[in-house]
Order: C-alpha cells, then structure tokens, then sequence
C-alpha cells in the first residue's frame, strides 16, 4: 500500500464549524446594528476563516482602516464559543477507525490559529487522536503555502508522496499537490455554488468519508 497517511483539513472537512464561526459573526454583526447572516451565506465563506468572514458580514478587507479591529473583535466573540455546536461530520470518526486498523497514521493541517485548534480537537470525540496537528500559525506561512504540508509529513516521518491531504477548499489542493500528495476534495465541504472546483488540482472528490478508504490502493 503506497498511502501510508491521510491528512486532513479541520474547519468543512473534520468538523462542522460553521455554527460557531456564524455565531460569533452574528454577535458582532448586532453590536454594530448590521444585519445577520443566515448560515446558508455562512458556509461557504466558513473555510475562508476570520477575514472571509468579516467581509462577508461587514463588506471590510484587508486594505480597510478597520480591518484590524474587526478582525481581532471577531476572534473575540469566537473565542467565547467556539467549541458550542461544532461537531465532527458523519462518517469521519469510523473512517479514521478503519484508518487505524490498517495501520494508516491520520492528521490535522489547518490554517485555524493554534490557540483555537489545541482546545478544539481534543473535544471533538476522536477515536483515536490525530498522529499530528498543524496550525495555521505552526509554521511562518499557511496554506496554500506547503510549509505545513512538509512540517507535517517530517514530524510523522512519511514523504508526501505517501500522504493523502483531503480537504475542502482551493488552498487546500494547492498545498497538497505542490508538496507532492494526492488530493482528495470532499464534496461536503463548505464549497460554494461559484466555485470553479473542476480547475482546482483535486485527484478526486468524495461524497462521503468512507470513500476515502476505496482510494488507499488506488491513487
């Protein structure tokens, strides 16, 4: 067998993350008498973190005089919730205990702050817990870039050519396929309708976790 482990995305591919990422968005939306957002305009701007969120609550990108304090008032709210209603999808906790016994190891690459992802995991009602776990602030660049993708595969001891990265958005086939993995885009995802996923570099794309066993001998 040439997988030898499967890595993964958290927020829309691990987890349903989305109701804890609204809420907080929500909470602030209020305080500045703007309207909320429904989760169906949530979910797919969730992969795109604190900063997809903002704009899409608030219209303020990065070139915006508050895009700071919006950001850091975000991740405010966020932190007083952020573990409420996040759940792991159906299906991923069974496919990462077939995982294990195949003896395939299985791990986290995120661009979600450490200081979120420490706490979150450890919730989520794992199995078995992930052989590794990288942050968005582990290394000095985040994905798309591949410095998680290499940090991950040195702290397992396995070369990306014997890695799955599954995951659910643009980034995340970058990342994987420029380090030299396979790249599984999950169909579950938070993807939006305008999203041209047939030109991002997937391998493949599942509807479901288990599918990702049928993969293992041949990609």
């Amino acid at each position: 067998m040439s997988i030898q482990a499967v890595l993964f995305d958290l927020d829309g591919t691990l987890a349903d993350t989305a109701l804890d990422l609204g809420g907080a968005l929500n909470t602030l939306l209020r305080r500045h008498g703007l309207p909320e957002k429904s989760m169906e305009e949530v979910r797919p701007i969730a992969s795109h973190g604190t900063n997809g969120l903002v704009f899409l609550g608030a219209g303020i990108g990065h070139g915006h005089p508050d895009h700071a304090q919006w950001r850091a008032d975000y991740l405010a709210e966020y932190e007083r919730c952020f573990n409420c209603d996040t759940v792991l999808f159906n299906g991923i906790d069974e496919l990462i205990i077939e995982l294990d016994k195949l003896g395939i190891q299985w791990g986290i690459i995120t661009n979600k702050p450490h200081t979120f992802t420490h706490r979150l995991v450890p919730k989520l009602g794992f199995s078995i817990m992930p052989a590794v776990v990288v942050s968005g602030d582990t290394c000095d660049e985040a994905k798309p870039s591949t410095k998680p993708m290499f940090y991950a595969c040195d702290q397992i001891n396995i070369a990306p050519q014997h890695c799955l990265y599954v995951g659910d958005a643009e980034r995340d086939m970058q990342a994987g396929k420029n380090a030299g993995m396979k790249t599984v885009l999950v169909n579950w995802g938070y993807i939006a309708d305008t999203d041209p996923v047939d030109q991002w570099p997937a391998d493949v794309s599942v509807d479901t976790p288990i599918q990702i066993l049928d993969l293992l001998n041949t990609l």
